[in-house]
């Protein structure tokens, strides 16, 4: 490519092209392509380029604390995990009718892990996601307060495609933070899509709520059209700590014995 060509490619904001035009040009030559073909595949590159970058950007934004895939879950460390169930909402159905998720789980179950996954699975598909945990949100409402931004926080939560709400239950909520906790349910209610992760099951919801009728407003909502995932299987943490702990003492063990097996020879 002559420097004339790429900086009006560049102009144009035509990088896909830009990247891959010499390639095709070979590809072209070598297969005999017809104009056609070539400008073809030029597009289907700028498209892709396009889509990659917009999925890129969608993922910054969404804010996740990890990059965790559906594909990376073990399933076969929590058997009461319908895998047909987890894929069938991994094709984000449930975000075009505006229906919510409850991952609820003792710790390490994974719950925040699939919240993940579902998320980057939802991001392919355009839509918009934000993952926050319950507490950070509610923080970051009642800050907003101090400075006239409430209203635009509000927006901030109740505008993306899904939001994701981690480690709802890990502190119990005060007035102000129901207050804040009903009016994003309310605003995103047939509107938007919410997961909820929690380590309490969900007969014991209604006790993290300091208001008993703002609780029944709330569950009321987010139930209404809710997949329950509930998994009752161990901690994957804790298996992998008594896998090192094991491990480590094995390991331990080995050594002393071959130094007092030693220390015997020689003495011998």
């Amino acid at each position: 490519m002559n420097d004339m060509l790429i900086s009006r490619l560049k102009s144009l904001k035509l990088s896909g092209i830009v990247k891959t035009l010499d390639l095709r040009n070979e590809e072209a030559i070598k297969n005999n392509l017809s104009y056609m073909e070539f400008f073809e595949l030029l597009i289907n590159d700028e498209v892709l380029n396009r889509q990659n970058n917009s999925n890129k950007n969608r993922i910054r934004k969404a804010k996740f604390p990890q990059h965790k895939t559906l594909e990376e879950y073990r399933f076969n460390y929590q058997p009461t995990v319908n895998k047909r169930f987890v894929y069938n909402l991994a094709t984000c159905e449930f975000v075009r009718k505006k229906e919510n998720i409850a991952l609820i789980g003792p710790p390490g179950t994974g719950k925040t892990h699939l919240a993940i996954a579902l998320g980057l699975k939802a991001i392919s598909q355009g839509y918009k996601v934000l993952f926050t945990t319950v507490n950070e949100m509610l923080e970051e409402l009642y800050m907003s307060r101090a400075d006239n931004s409430f209203r635009q926080k509000l927006r901030y939560y109740t505008s993306p495609d899904l939001l994701i709400l981690d480690e709802l239950g890990l502190k119990k909520l005060n007035q102000n933070s129901v207050d804040d906790f009903y009016e994003i349910i309310s605003r995103r209610y047939e509107k938007g899509s919410i997961i909820i992760t929690s380590n309490k099951v969900f007969e014991e919801w209604a006790r993290i709520f300091y208001d008993p009728v703002l609780a029944t407003a709330i569950l009321d909502r987010f139930i209404h059209h809710c997949h329950f995932i509930v998994i009752k299987g161990e901690s994957y943490r804790m298996k992998q700590r008594e896998g090192v702990i094991k491990s480590g003492l094995s390991t331990l063990f080995k050594t002393l014995f071959c130094r007092t097996l030693t220390f015997y020879i020689l003495q011998g």
